[in-house]
């Protein structure tokens, strides 16, 4: 958890505002129903200043969870995209994390939210690792959560919305009130699903393992860079299946996520994981940092950089003119990968990021 600081400005529906003017109404439909989908996004310091990382695969995955809910956006994936550049450039904050949202506004109450008005904002605030900066060094104590993971015939799991949280909720609690740091859920079928807010993978005798789309995860984008990572160095990788035993007996674990990065598990209900050492998972967080930081040419595409951006003709706190820009995210392609696979590959999967 983080106490959020105050910043200069927030985007609400097409214009940056104030910060203590960003207000809904106490009566908003998605503030009773839980129907709003957002995203989580970092931007990072790098040589040629701040940059945003793989904006495109989450903005493509915000408007993918939009359509899953029957959600009309007001905004296409450019003015989105622009609405992300513009807060950063006016809150001149150089790290932060992004938290696009859409959610159905105030105007009529009832479970169908297609009667109700779309909102749509960007947030930043400071915000360091989710699971601490001595978790990303140390690792982080775990447990399987008696909560299970939401199953896809009840709510879209790989839709990122707020009302699928309340699950993830629940498991944080019951980790944090027994004394650990981050829960593992399990799916209906009692295998590893993925943690309250981050994705999971599992190191056994060098292979690398994360469970597949199947099993109810969400599609995260820092898992898709972690895959890339893997294929690329090259080493051995399954999509698959595994238990609770299998967390148990693995040689490494860890988390990913936008908000946790890439850290460290060593520790589940109470069992030690491996030797204590981590190495793979050490070189998966090197080549996540250097990426994040624009000190790896092979992923350069994936970031966005803010200051090379002209700004835009949203309209700037106190109605001030920002100036106009090109539309600038036409799709990049990703980086290549040269890496093998035991089961899946970092490249030409049946999975996309963000879907």
């Amino acid at each position: 958890m983080v106490g959020v600081r105050a910043l200069k400005t927030i985007w609400l529906n097409g214009k940056l505002v104030d910060w203590n003017d960003a207000r809904v109404h106490v009566l908003t439909h998605g503030l009773h129903y839980g129907y709003s989908i957002f995203e989580g996004i970092r931007c990072h310091e790098t040589p040629r200043g701040s940059a945003i990382f793989r904006l495109s695969e989450h903005l493509d995955r915000f408007l993918n969870s939009a359509k899953v809910y029957r959600m009309a956006l007001p905004f296409d994936k450019a003015a989105l995209a622009h609405a992300c550049i513009d807060l950063i450039q006016s809150n001149e904050i150089p790290e932060a994390y992004l938290r696009p949202i859409a959610f159905s506004g105030y105007g009529e109450m009832g479970l169908d939210p297609t009667k109700s008005r779309v909102e749509v904002a960007v947030a930043m605030w400071v915000w360091g690792p989710y699971l601490g900066d001595e978790g990303v060094r140390r690792g982080v104590r775990a447990t399987v959560s008696s909560w299970s993971r939401i199953d896809s015939r009840s709510l879209p799991p790989q839709a990122k919305c707020a009302a699928n949280y309340a699950n993830s909720g629940l498991a944080k609690m019951e980790a944090s009130s027994a004394g650990y740091d981050e829960a593992i859920l399990l799916n209906s079928a009692g295998m590893v699903a993925e943690g309250p807010g981050e994705n999971i993978f599992r190191v056994k005798n060098g292979v690398v393992s994360t469970p597949p789309a199947s099993s109810g995860i969400l599609r995260g984008v820092t898992r898709d860079s972690v895959i890339r990572f893997v294929a690329d160095e090259p080493l051995p990788f399954q999509r698959t299946d595994f238990t609770r035993e299998e967390l148990f007996s693995a040689d490494e674990l860890f988390y990913t996520g936008t908000a946790a990065g890439i850290t460290p598990i060593r520790e589940v209900d109470g069992r030690p994981i491996g030797t204590g050492e981590y190495p793979i998972t050490r070189l998966l967080q090197q080549r996540y940092e250097d990426a994040i930081h624009g000190r790896s040419d092979r992923y350069a595409s994936w970031l966005t950089y803010v200051g090379e951006a002209p700004r835009s003709s949203s309209p700037a706190a106190g109605g001030r003119s920002v100036g106009r820009r090109e539309k600038i995210m036409k799709r990049e392609p990703l980086p290549a990968t040269s890496g093998r696979s035991v089961r899946g590959s970092a490249r030409g999967s049946s999975e996309e990021v963000g879907v």
